[in-house]
């Protein structure tokens, strides 16, 4: 073989090399995460005589984001204490660094009654589910009003023990509203059976749901529920008191679940 046909051939192979390999770009190329913008508002439902405030955590860019997600929290009971919608701020502020918009309602007001201790939960707490659904039902409308360009077809609940109570009740009374929802280890509130909209739990290490609350292994198939138990969290280390690997593990599972 001559010195100039084996370069010409030498010259071809290469070619064929690089159109074939691929390279693969880093993650952070394919989306960017944000610094977060934090705001509040005070929002008044003027039909219940109610103030209901907010805790916006948001992505900071200087460019418009295209289909914007929005994510309503709903925090755990802490005896009306205020302040209690900024509790989970490692879940709330990752989100938005991820580019979603998240609304985090404080649902309960130093002048509200506090939740019975005793009775049947489903009885006596039921009117404190049902005033925190309207409060995300109002939220919903608020922002429909101040911020249209949202992806509101895709609305995302997420909420921890009686704010996942909430969340829950929130998808049976208003399942055309809501596109996937979250609970963190809610006890009381019996899930719905359906595909839509999509349910998605995280269970505590030392809490247990009460009886019919969470679907069984056949229903979890049928409806597509997915049940994810964390081995190493309690009940009460859900919200800021998570330590970094509690923290990690629980916002890896929220994010892979709203992919």
């Amino acid at each position: 073989m001559s010195t100039k046909l084996y370069s010409y051939l030498f010259f071809f192979f290469l070619l064929s090399s690089c159109s074939t390999h691929k390279v693969s770009k880093p993650s952070s190329a394919l989306k960017p995460t944000f610094n977060v913008v934090e705001d509040s508002l005070n929002l008044v439902d003027v039909s219940r005589k109610r103030s209901v405030p907010v805790a916006l955590y948001m992505p900071k860019s200087d460019k418009k984001i295209k289909h914007q997600k929005v994510v309503i929290f709903s925090h755990g009971y802490y005896q009306n204490r205020g302040g209690s919608n900024k509790a989970y701020s490692y879940i709330t502020e990752k989100l938005a660094t991820e580019g979603y918009f998240v609304a985090s309602i404080q649902h309960e007001l130093p002048t509200d009654d506090l939740i019975p201790t005793s009775g049947v939960p489903q009885i006596v707490r039921r009117p404190f589910w049902e005033r925190g659904a309207e409060n995300i039902h109002f939220v919903i409308n608020e922002l429909k009003k101040t911020n249209p360009d949202l992806d509101f077809k895709h609305t995302i609940l997420i909420g921890h023990s009686n704010g996942g109570d909430m969340s829950i009740l929130f998808a049976h009374k208003y399942p055309d509203l809501v596109d996937k929802v979250i609970s963190l280890d809610n006890r009381r509130m019996p899930f719905p059976r359906v595909n839509h909209p999509k349910l998605y739990t995280l269970r505590s290490s030392d809490q247990v749901a009460d009886e019919g609350v969470l679907p069984t292994s056949e229903e979890q198939v049928k409806y597509g529920i997915t049940i994810i138990k964390l081995k190493n969290t309690i009940h009460n280390d859900m919200d800021n008191n998570a330590n970094t690997a509690q923290r990690k593990e629980i916002n890896d599972y929220i994010l892979k679940f709203l992919e």
